[in-house]
C-alpha cells in the first residue's frame, strides 16, 4: 500500500502538545564556516526533544479500544518522554521499557512527565534489548505498541519539522542535516522536503559506532550492528526501521559519520551561539554540517555563502557528562594536539624543543626520568586548525625529536595522559587492553569477577567521565599456557575491547 506522507504530515496532530520551534541563525558558527548555519531548535520543546511529535501523533490516531488497553514502547529516553507526556495528556496507561544504560536524568523525566499513568521498566543494555522485552510485554498484557521510529504516524509526526523549516525559510537552502538513529526523523523530514523542494539535499549524520542506517544504505539491505556506542545514546540503534530504510533509500542524498570529539565540539559551538546545552545525539547534525564544509574545503570545492540547516534535536543531557564533553571538545575542534616526543637527556634539549612550539600555548606536559639516554614526554599544544598537528610533528622530526602524533589516539586521550611515568620492571609479559562497559553500579565488579584469579592486574586506570560507558585500561599478566582461556574470557565478557599491547605510545611510557 502506498502511503501519502505529504498528506499525513500536513494533517498530523502534533500541535495538541508540541509547538513550532524557532529556526535560528548561529552567527558565530556561520562566520567561522563562511556559510549561513541555522539551528532548528527542537531542544525547546516541552520535553526538550522532537520525539513528542511522533509519539503523540501515533497515539492520537489509535482507536478508543486501543487506548483503553494501554500502550507500550521501548526507548533510550526521548521517545519515552514524549510517550509519557502524551499518555498523561490523553489519560492513557503506558508502560515504557528503557535500557539500563539510559541516563538517570531521562529515567527520572519519564516518571515525572507520566505520573501515575506511566510504569518504567529497565531492561537490557541497548535499545534492541529493551525493544525485544517490550514486544514480550505487549503480547502478555495485550498492550498497543508505539514504535519510536518505524511507524507511518510516527514518521509523519517527525516530518512536521521539515514542513516548518520550509515555511520558516522560503529562500534557497543548500542542505538540511538530520541526526539518524532508527531513521524516523530523517524519513519524515525527507519525505516532506523532497516532495516540495527536491533541490534541497537531505544529509543524515551518524556516530561512527552507531551507523546502522548508513551501512544499510551502502549494502542495499538492512544491516544489524553487533553492538553500538552509547555516548550518543539517543541514536544508539542496532537496526534501522524497515519503513524508515525504504524512505531513506528514496530520499536521502548522503550520510556523514562523525566521532565523539566532533560531537563534543558541536555541543560547545551551540552553547557559544545560544547558551543552550544539547545532548550528544542532539548535536549530531551540527557536527555533520561542520564536517561537510571541512570536507569540501579539503577537496578544493569549498562551500561558501550557502544556507545549511541543522536540526538541534534534543537537550536531555546529564550534568555530570559535561566534564567529558569539555575535555574532548578541544580535540574535536582541533584546538589541542597531543604528542609523544623523545628528547635527548642533555642540557638545553627541553629549551630547544619549546622554541619549536613557538608562541603556541602548552596545554599539558608530562615527564618522568626513566632512561639515561632519552626522555619521553607527553605534551599537549594549543593549535588553530586541523592540519597544524601534522605540521608540528613534521617540524619536531626535522629537528631530530622523534615524534608520535597522538591527537587521534584513544588510548592516549582517555588514559595515558593521566598515567605518564608508570614504567615498571615487574610488569613482565603484560597485556594491555582498553574496555568499555555500561556505566552503572556493579559493572566494574562484574568485569573483575569474570577474570581468572591467577591473572595478575599490573595496571589499572579508570576515571568517571560522566559518559554512558565506563572506560577502563587494564594491564594483565596472563601465563602463556592460559592464553586460550583469556581469549574465551574476551569472547564471553560482552564488553567492547581493544588490544593496545602493540600501541607504540604504550611502549614509550608504560611498557
Amino acid at each position: 500500500m502506498t502511503i501519502d506522507y505529504l498528506k499525513k504530515i500536513l494533517t498530523a496532530r502534533v500541535y495538541d502538545v508540541a509547538h513550532e520551534t524557532p529556526l535560528e541563525l548561529a552567527p558565530t558558527l556561520s562566520q567561522r564556516y563562511q556559510n549561513r548555519i541555522y539551528f532548528k531548535r527542537e531542544d525547546m520543546q516541552d520535553v526538550f526533544s522532537f520525539k513528542i511529535r511522533g509519539a503523540y501523533n501515533k497515539m492520537a490516531h489509535l482507536s478508543e479500544a486501543q487506548l483503553k488497553r494501554g500502550v507500550i514502547c521501548a526507548s533510550a529516553g526521548n521517545h519515552a518522554q514524549g510517550l509519557a507526556f502524551s499518555a498523561a495528556k490523553l489519560g492513557v496507561r503506558a508502560t515504557i521499557v528503557m535500557p539500563t544504560t539510559t541516563p538517570q536524568l531521562k529515567v527520572d523525566s519519564v516518571r515525572a512527565r507520566g505520573g501515575a499513568n506511566v510504569e518504567v521498566v529497565l531492561h537490557g543494555e541497548s535499545y534492541t534489548d529493551a525493544y525485544n522485552h517490550a514486544l514480550t510485554l505487549e503480547k502478555e498484557q495485550k498492550l498497543t505498541f508505539v514504535h519510536p521510529f518505524d511507524d507511518p504516524d510516527v514518521i509523519a509526526g517527525q516530518g512536521t519539522i521539515g514542513m516548518e523549516i520550509l515555511r520558516q525559510h522560503s529562500g534557497p537552502i543548500h542542505a538540511i542535516f538530520v541526526p539518524i538513529g532508527g531513521g524516523g526523523l530523517i524519513a519524515g523530514v525527507a519525505a516532506y522536503v523532497k516532495q516540495v523542494r527536491p533541490d534541497i539535499k537531505i544529509i543524515g549524520v551518524h556516530t561512527f559506532d552507531s551507523d546502522a542506517m548508513g551501512r544499510s544504505l551502502k549494502a542495499g539491505e538492512r544491516v544489524t550492528l553487533a553492538d553500538v556506542g552509547l555516548f550518543a545514546d539517543g541514536t544508539a540503534v542496532r537496526l534501522a526501521g524497515e519503513e524508515t530504510f525504504r524512505l531513506a533509500q528514496m530520499y536521502v542524498d548522503e550520510i556523514i559519520i562523525v566521532d565523539t570529539d566532533a560531537i563534543c565540539a558541536a555541543i560547545k559551538d551551540v552553547f557559544t551561539d545560544t547558551r543552550s546545552i544539547l545532548e550528544p545525539s542532539g548535536a549530531l547534525s551540527i557536527a555533520g554540517a561542520k564536517a561537510y564544509v571541512e570536507r569540501a574545503e579539503l577537496t578544493k570545492e569549498p562551500i561558501k555563502n550557502e544556507t545549511l540547516i541543522t536540526i538541534a534535536s534534543g537537550a536531555n543531557m546529564n550534568f555530570d557528562r559535561l566534564r567529558f564533553v569539555a575535555e574532548r571538545a578541544e580535540l574535536g575542534e582541533s584546538r589541542e594536539a597531543v604528542f609523544a616526543v623523545t628528547l635527548p637527556e642533555q642540557r638545553g634539549s627541553f629549551k630547544r624543543f619549546c622554541s619549536l612550539i613557538g608562541p603556541r600555548n602548552v596545554t599539558e606536559f608530562n615527564y618522568r626520568i626513566s632512561d639515561e639516554q632519552d626522555a619521553h614526554v607527553f605534551v599537549g599544544v594549543q593549535i588553530s586548525d586541523r592540519g597544524e598537528s601534522g605540521a608540528l610533528a613534521r617540524n619536531f622530526e626535522a629537528n631530530d625529536f622523534k615524534t608520535l602524533d597522538l591527537t587521534h589516539d584513544e588510548l592516549a586521550k582517555s588514559h595515558l595522559r593521566h598515567l605518564v611515568g608508570g614504567k615498571s620492571a615487574l610488569a613482565k609479559d603484560e597485556l594491555l587492553y582498553r574496555f568499555e562497559f555500561p556505566e552503572r553500579p556493579g559493572a566494574l565488579m562484574r568485569f573483575l569477577d569474570s577474570m581468572a584469579p591467577n591473572w595478575n592486574i599490573s595496571l589499572c586506570h579508570y576515571r568517571s567521565q560522566g559518559g554512558d560507558v565506563g572506560r577502563i585500561l587494564i594491564g594483565l599478566q596472563v601465563p602463556q599456557e592460559e592464553m586460550d582461556a583469556f581469549a574465551g574470557f574476551l569472547a564471553t565478557l560482552g564488553y567492547r575491547y581493544w588490544d593496545e599491547t602493540q600501541n607504540p605510545v604504550y611502549k614509550l611510557f608504560l611498557g
